[in-house]
């Protein structure tokens, strides 16, 4: 693994509150994008407005479990870190096929759009994971 990914992994390890800011932030922005950005730009994008609102709905949610879990939790991170973990690596899976169920319709830039927002939710999941991992073996 790379140093830098370790390190990384290390800090939010000893810091897993902020990983949860972090999270929901992320989760924000992808809400405020797909409503004020994609959805009114939508033929740039090719992806159907019903879609771009669901979605922003899920990151809506994602974003008020992650803010609360950083606001309320004092310890035991590792199941909450599991479960949104979890939950953006299904907001990946489901927006891959959405993807391919759409991919006529999308242009470029609606596909380059996509696919770095899953990378970029894919290397949060990883570390989300790793960091749970680590916290469950400090017990």
């Amino acid at each position: 693994m790379p140093m830098r990914l370790q390190s990384t992994i290390q800090f939010f390890s000893t810091k897993p509150r902020l990983l949860f800011l972090l999270d929901g932030l992320g989760a924000a922005a992808t809400t405020i994008a797909l409503l004020f950005v994609l959805r009114p730009f939508g033929h740039y994008i090719g992806m159907p407005i019903e879609i771009l609102t669901k979605l922003s709905v899920v990151g809506f949610v994602f974003c008020v479990y992650s803010i609360g879990c950083y606001l309320l939790l004092k310890r035991n991170w590792s199941p909450f870190l599991s479960i949104i973990a979890y939950c953006n690596l299904l907001y990946c899976v489901a927006t891959i096929t959405l993807l391919y169920l759409n991919y006529s319709s999308l242009t470029r830039l609606g596909i380059s759009y996509f696919l770095v927002e899953i990378i970029i939710i894919g290397l949060i999941v990883y570390i989300e994971f790793r960091v749970a991992n680590a916290l469950k073996g400090k017990r």
